[in-house]
């Protein structure tokens, strides 16, 4: 296996273990508002969040950003229950503008990649070049959260479309199951 094929795997394994499933969570979170239809506007929206996941990567793996991992921890349940309220709060609204959207989920990304940097720190430690590998992690990391986003908006087909769910409820049913989730994952830190 090639080192680019390495990092390629351990960022999709990074977005895609159901052990570490707070990645999951928030991107279930970000297309609990969409339907199928919607599909370019949920993938700009997760490639948001890997751009911002990717920048604090970088920055914290070159030491140049650090924060405690125990507020970085704590800030990841919160930004998944903030995108839950937002869901529920606001995306029925009419005019809602989607760039902040963007925004928030580059802002969000940049937490969650903070999250994990320590652990690809330890990983680049020996490697000469941080390049190669972070890009190949990243790209693993976006073909993780492709197929989350497919497995979800796929869900949300059948709910909606052919079982006839309202799009306005699944998302609450989606937004408020999720946000329970998330609120226990923020609990059991304490």
């Amino acid at each position: 296996m090639s080192q680019f094929e390495l990092y390629l795997r351990l960022g999709f394994d990074h977005i895609s273990d159901i052990n570490a499933y707070d990645h999951i969570l928030f991107i279930v979170a970000l297309c609990a508002v969409y339907a199928i239809k919607n599909w370019k506007k949920v993938l700009i929206l997760v490639t948001a969040f890997t751009v911002g996941h990717s920048i604090t990567l970088a920055l914290a793996i070159l030491d140049i950003v650090k924060f405690p991992e125990r507020t970085i921890e704590m800030l990841i349940p919160i930004t998944i229950m903030l995108t839950c309220l937002y869901n529920i709060l606001y995306e029925s609204r009419e005019g809602v503008e989607q760039k902040w959207k963007y925004f928030i989920a580059i802002f969000f990304g940049l937490i969650h990649g903070m999250g994990f940097s320590s652990f690809l720190r330890m990983i680049l430690g020996e490697e000469e070049s941080i390049i190669e590998p972070l890009f190949a992690f990243n790209i693993g990391l976006e073909l993780g959260q492709i197929g989350i986003v497919i497995g979800a908006l796929a869900i949300t087909f059948i709910v909606v479309d052919r079982v006839g769910v309202e799009q306005k409820k699944w998302n609450i049913i989606v937004s408020v199951g999720t946000f329970l989730i998330a609120l226990k994952l923020f609990i059991d830190l304490f």
